[in-house]
């Protein structure tokens, strides 16, 4: 039984709301969406126009002719993935119309889906996946030393990413690189970390004011600094269940699968930063 995000009147797990019990967990637990622009599209590719030659622009005397110029434009065409999540629940929870019952099927599908979004988005994976921030031939690269003494690699990707027309916005590594850059002091026999702590959200540290976010999808001795303005998330809409009660018929369970499609967009691709030790 296929149930759309359109469907009127379904009842237990899959009330009427109930294609938020998958986007909306994914959105909030998925780095792609929290940290890029997320572009919703009804289209099986979703096309995203480059700049390729600016407009020749001029001082002209006054009364003089203006001499035309057009702007060339490419583009670049995104088909969004399929991603899947399944999970297997008892048939009194499928039954059970309570609205926390659906918030944890949906939860937990969610979960599956984020990290396979993540992963693609942070690696470089191979198709079906879509090209994520390992795979960009175009991204700006600044060498790391093997142990970080000092935050002059974070200056240094800022800098390049503003060359590129970018604005590093958050940076993204493995909790180990987190840890080892959060024991850097300001100075000699100093207790105060070299990190900035932001206030308003309890226990979130930031490097020259950008925000510091772990994940286990970075490859080790990596940090990627991302532009959210050059970072679309492109998800297409018609996210499903589907319900199957046949398949574990014999212990009368319920399969429930629920499915997404997300690709990423780099209109700007040197607008992000690679930081990676030079022997990686």
């Amino acid at each position: 039984m296929s149930i759309y995000t359109n469907t009127p009147g379904t009842q237990g797990i899959l009330p009427d709301e109930y294609g938020a019990l998958v986007e909306k967990p994914v959105k909030e637990l998925s780095l792609a969406m929290k940290l890029g622009t997320v572009v919703n599209t009804a289209s099986t590719t979703y096309r995203i126009p480059i700049l390729a030659e600016d407009v020749t622009v001029g001082a002209v005397a006054e009364g003089a002719e203006i001499t035309p110029s057009d702007a060339k434009f490419d583009e670049q065409k995104i088909r969004p993935a399929k991603f899947a999540g399944l999970t297997v629940i008892s048939r009194e929870m499928a039954e059970d119309s309570s609205p926390s019952a659906g918030e944890q099927v949906g939860r937990s599908i969610a979960r599956q889906i984020s990290n396979s979004v993540d992963n693609a988005f942070l690696s470089a994976l191979t198709d079906p996946n879509p090209a994520g921030l390992g795979s960009l031939k175009g991204i700006s690269k600044v060498n790391a030393p093997v142990v970080y003494a000092n935050l002059d690699p974070f200056e240094e990707a800022i800098s390049v990413s503003e060359a590129a027309g970018g604005n590093i916005t958050a940076w993204i590594m493995t909790s180990s690189t987190a840890l080892d850059i959060a024991k850097l002091k300001d100075q000699s026999n100093s207790n105060r970390s070299l990190l900035n702590t932001d206030m308003t959200m309890e226990g979130r540290r930031q490097i020259l004011g950008r925000p510091v976010f772990v994940s286990p999808f970075v490859q080790p001795d990596t940090v990627y600094g991302v532009s959210r303005a050059d970072l679309l998330t492109i998800v297409r809409t018609g996210t499903r269940l589907d319900v199957d009660k046949s398949v574990f018929f014999t212990s009368d369970r319920v399969a429930v699968k629920g499915t997404m499609r997300v690709a990423f967009g780099f209109p700007i691709e040197a607008a992000h930063v690679r930081i990676q030790n030079a022997s990686e």
